[in-house]
């Protein structure tokens, strides 16, 4: 995966001035605390940029840890370069929600017209961390996974 951008000035508010290793402490909190099976990850902030170390199981869990630590206020981009997958797979697409998007709206654009309902597909694959499929807003980002 390598490198991920996000928008700095949207998403979850976790820090306000904190120093960076706790900004890197309160993001592995989080990331744990949504039951990701990130045990074997570490995180380092390097100015704007969430460092991601360590191991996964495979890629879905990867593409979600690094949502979760992105979509933080304050975070710019995630690098997950240095992360070993067990069991990969295919990337997902990663989208930036924008104004006036809805998961239904999401799901036409990545799998086509009159693919709508597929975005329980998009809501699926970005859980935990989106809980209802009608709270997306502006600047968050999502992973939009391959049909099967």
């Amino acid at each position: 995966m390598g490198l991920i951008s996000f928008v700095k000035g949207v998403g979850e508010r976790l820090f306000g001035g904190k120093k960076p290793e706790s900004q890197a402490a309160d993001l592995k909190e989080n990331m744990d605390a949504l039951g990701l099976e990130t045990s074997g990850l570490t995180v380092e902030m390097d100015g704007e940029k969430a460092v991601l170390r360590g191991n996964v199981r495979d890629q879905e869990t990867l593409e979600k840890a690094a949502l979760a630590v992105g979509n933080q206020v304050g975070v710019a981009e995630v690098d997950t370069g240095a992360v070993a997958v067990e069991n990969t797979a295919d990337e997902s697409v990663f989208y930036t929600v924008q104004k006036g998007d809805t998961l239904w709206k999401i799901a036409e654009s990545h799998y086509g017209k009159g693919n709508g309902a597929k975005y329980t597909v998009i809501f699926e694959a970005n859980k935990p961390m989106l809980k209802d499929p009608d709270r997306i807003y502006p600047g968050e980002t999502l992973r939009i996974p391959k049909l099967d």
